[in-house]
Parts: structure tokens; sequence; C-alpha cells
């Protein structure tokens, strides 16, 4: 595949997950069809097909994708920091990251708690992973003694990613002219609250 021909199928797959995003977002998944994709992204039917053999199978790699870059985002967020000023930057970088994708973030919300989908197991895999990488700093936390020694490190790793990404689309729906920072530091109130206690 030539360099023009791989962009332009980049391209297209991107406007077809912002498409699916929007619309599942909006109607749910069950309501949207292929067809609706298509016109949404403005490309034929086929067009969707060629791309991913099914609905399904779209939104799959739409979770991949989505939470691939929230992952990405962790990491290079907390790259050479020390354990608070690196759950400081996990709290900013999912803020940031759910105010440029807050249709995704509204899905994947949505999504999360869902049971009887096709794609659970891969999204379990997926929410690990991002997950993971704030395990990773909140055992840095409690091994340097900043945070409690008996603190459940995936609990509370769970409970950091399930807590920003509810408040931060709250704050998107609700209160959307409140500032980051001040979003950003009420979170950071509650965990220094909760590694204090």
């Amino acid at each position: 595949m030539t360099d023009g021909r791989a962009r332009r199928r980049v391209d297209t797959r991107q406007r077809l997950f912002e498409a699916a995003v929007e619309l599942i977002a909006e109607q749910g998944f069950s309501a949207t069809t292929v067809d609706d994709i298509a016109a949404r992204a403005g490309v034929a039917k086929g067009t969707v097909y060629y791309n991913f053999a099914s609905k399904t199978s779209l939104f799959e790699e739409l979770l991949r994708h989505g939470i691939g870059l929230l992952t990405e985002q962790f990491r290079a967020a907390v790259a050479g920091l020390p354990p608070r000023p690196a759950l400081a930057a996990l709290v900013r970088a999912q803020l940031e990251y759910i105010r440029r994708y807050r249709a995704f973030a509204q899905l994947l919300l949505s999504e999360m708690w869902r049971t009887n989908r096709e794609w659970q197991q891969t999204l379990r895999l997926l929410r690990a992973e991002a997950i993971g990488v704030i395990a990773e700093t909140v055992r840095a936390g409690v091994d340097a003694g900043d945070l409690p020694a008996d603190l459940d490190v995936q609990l509370a790793s769970s409970a950091l990613f399930g807590v920003g990404l509810v408040v931060a689309v709250d704050w998107l729906v609700f209160q959307p002219d409140r500032p980051v920072e001040d979003v950003q530091e009420a979170l950071l109130a509650i965990v220094r609250r909760v590694a204090h206690t």
C-alpha cells in the first residue's frame, strides 16, 4: 500500500470512528446502523465494510483506538515524575482527554459496566491497561511512603479512574464553563483526603 493510500485509509477509519462514537453516544449501539455511520462519515456503506467486518468489529476497534489513546496519554503524563506530581498529572491527563473526546467518554461510561456485549472482554483488557498505568503510580506512592502502606492499590486505581471519568463527564455536561484547573484541584483534594485517612 502506498503512503498516500495508507494515509487515506487511516483518515477514513478516523472519520468512521468519529461518526460511530457520535451516533452511538446520541442514540445507543443497537439503534445505530451502518447506513447511519456511513452517512455521518460522508462515505458509502461499502467503505464501512471495506474497513471493518461489521458494526460490532468497528465498535471494538473504536474501543481499542480510544482507550489506547488514553493509556498513551497516561504514560506520557507520568514519565519521569515522582508519585505525587504523577498522580496530579494523571488526573489532568484524564480531564484533558475527556474534554477533547467527550462523546467517546460518554460512550465509555455507558458501556463500561454492561456485561452482555460481544466486546466486553476487549473492554476489560483495555480498561485494565489504562488502570494499570494508574496502579503503577499509586504503587510507587505507597512504596515511597506518600500513600498509606495498607492502601488497596488496585481498588484505589480503579476508583481514581472511575471518579475521574464520571466527574469529567459531569463537568462537561453540567458545568462546561468551569476551568479545568478547578476540576483538577477538586479531584486532587479528594485524592489527598483519601490518602490521609
